[in-house]
């Protein structure tokens, strides 16, 4: 499948959405191809592991996420407003030349088959619930408000696409969001979630001890 690429600093997520200003000129000829035609809805967006967003020359990773166009307007200063969702997880086969936007070649990447430990479901839950107690006393501290976390399995869908939601709603890093989306199934998603909200709840914790 070839597609439009839109390399970014940041990792989109399945189901998560995406608002964009889009002003770089290439960029804004990506969208008038993309919004010509119902059936050119989509780009793909990866992100970018060296480099920057303006001017190309940038490394980008081979995992990544189509977005849907659901609302697209001009804005101020020739800029185009887009307002997106995320929706398949890719895998990009081939990069074509940037002519005159990055395009490549993909392939949609189903969750594959893996065991899921009994236990997974239930440890990510767990540091969910301790990362809402930190947070909750980091809001205390500094007179905010507390972040509300849902527990995994309140969640829509089953282990993988939950995984998915819950980490498109906490406070990760792009390096750990990656890790996730990269993960090539459930039970390896899970594992890599429960890993990353350890590392989250420690930086939080020596917030709370400075």
């Amino acid at each position: 499948m070839h597609l439009p690429m839109f390399p970014l600093g940041a990792v989109l997520l399945p189901g998560e959405a995406l608002p964009l200003q889009v002003f770089e000129p290439r960029y804004r000829q990506m969208v008038e191809y993309c919004t010509a035609a119902p059936d050119r809805m989509r780009f793909g967006v990866v992100l970018i592991s060296r480099g920057h967003e303006v001017g190309g020359g940038d490394e980008r990773t081979d995992v990544g996420t189509t977005a849907r166009i659901v609302e697209y307007r001009p804005g101020a200063g020739g800029r185009m407003l887009l307002g997106c969702v995320g929706e398949r997880r890719i895998r990009v086969r081939r990069w074509l030349p940037d002519d005159p936007y990055p395009q490549a070649e993909v392939e949609e990447w189903p969750d594959e088959g893996s065991v899921i430990g009994a236990s997974a479901a239930a440890e990510v839950d767990a540091r969910v619930d301790e990362l809402g107690e930190v947070a909750a006393e980091l809001a205390r501290v500094g007179g905010g408000r507390a972040p509300d976390y849902p527990g995994l399995r309140s969640l829509p869908g089953g282990p993988g696409e939950q995984a998915l939601a819950l980490a498109a709603l906490l406070p990760l890093g792009a390096a750990d969001r990656l890790r996730v989306l990269a993960a090539p199934g459930p039970g390896e998603r899970l594992v890599v979630l429960a890993d990353a909200l350890a590392d989250v709840i420690a930086a939080a914790r020596f917030r709370l001890s400075d």
